[in-house]
């Protein structure tokens, strides 16, 4: 469904020396560096598939997904979504995808969503009946009938994301290229979007691939991961192979007396005390905390994904 090979992105970047001299200067003689945005990039997803698409600030994940949607021409290398060339933006490749940004919105402020969605029905040419359908089970799924009908600008921002998906999927896209779309949503909302793209999946066996901050959101979606930082894949592989791969330790979390644990080198964590351990310090550590406070609550997990991620990118940063 999406392939990609050997992509690359280079942006020429003007460089200028500072103050009037320096800007006439580069009127009549302008120098130029390099900069690699995504850097030799190789991946493939299968049809049906969630995957997050994850690395820090500058990465390359937005630009990644601007050339897959067709929105960038790749500087080399080469990309395949659905069967087609994104960057020949085919209109039959533009039916088969959507691309949804937290931060951008398609909707039309001083109007109702439905009329968002009767635009976009006229635009993807979608037939009647169909577009009935999927409003139908799309209204349902997100839970729009109480504020579709009402101005953008008087919806929270719950409710315009919730009507933004809708828009979104009104045609059906068999691939969905999400990024961040739960920022700045409260936790109810979150949690319904991520189980309409989940059930939207399932329905479909539609493809996709999400880039978010939030790991809540990829913890819920994504089985597999692909880490990309400074333009280059990292990793790609399940998330248990990113947890054995970066999460070196386990976390180690405990209710009782703070000033006790504190001494064991615990740190609070809302309700909990937590600590993270190297997997053969767990039990002497158990024992050391049991000993102390034969009644405390103690659970042991894998760490949180968060705490993975900062370890893999920190580990790629130091080679």
């Amino acid at each position: 469904m999406i392939k990609v090979e050997r992509l690359n992105k280079i942006y020429q970047v003007p460089l200028k020396d500072p103050g009037f001299w320096g800007s006439l200067k580069s009127v009549f003689s302008r120098e130029y560096r390099q900069v690699h945005a995504v850097n030799e990039i190789s991946f493939t997803i299968e049809p049906g598939e969630r995957v997050g698409f994850l690395g820090p600030n500058g990465a390359g994940k937005t630009t990644t997904l601007k050339m897959l949607t067709g929105l960038l021409y790749p500087t080399s290398g080469t990309c395949e979504v659905a069967g087609f060339r994104p960057q020949d933006r085919h209109v039959a490749f533009l039916k088969d995808i959507t691309l949804v940004m937290g931060q951008k919105q398609q909707l039309l402020w001083d109007l109702p969503a439905t009329e968002t969605f009767l635009l976009n029905r006229a635009l993807f040419d979608i037939p009647h009946s169909q577009y009935a359908e999927t409003l139908t089970e799309l209204t349902e799924l997100l839970d729009l009938a109480d504020f579709a009908d009402q101005p953008v600008r008087n919806l929270s921002l719950g409710q315009r994301m919730r009507c933004e998906l809708a828009a979104a999927l009104l045609h059906r896209p068999k691939v969905l290229f999400l990024d961040e779309p739960t920022i700045g949503l409260d936790v109810q909302v979150q949690a319904q979007v991520r189980r309409f793209i989940a059930e939207y999946n399932q329905r479909y066996g539609a493809t996709v691939m999400l880039t978010s901050h939030d790991m809540n959101d990829v913890a819920a979606l994504c089985r597999r991961i692909i880490l990309i930082d400074q333009g280059v894949v990292r990793f790609d592989g399940s998330l248990e192979d990113l947890s054995r791969t970066f999460g070196t330790g386990r976390q180690v979390s405990v209710r009782g007396p703070r000033d006790l644990l504190e001494k064991m080198g615990f740190a609070q964590d809302d309700d909990r005390m937590v600590r993270l351990v190297p997997r053969q310090e767990v039990n002497e550590l158990l024992g050391e905390v049991l000993r102390q406070i034969p009644s405390a609550e103690v659970t042991v997990a894998d760490p949180p994904l968060e705490e993975v991620l900062r370890r893999a990118f920190s580990a790629e940063g130091e080679e």
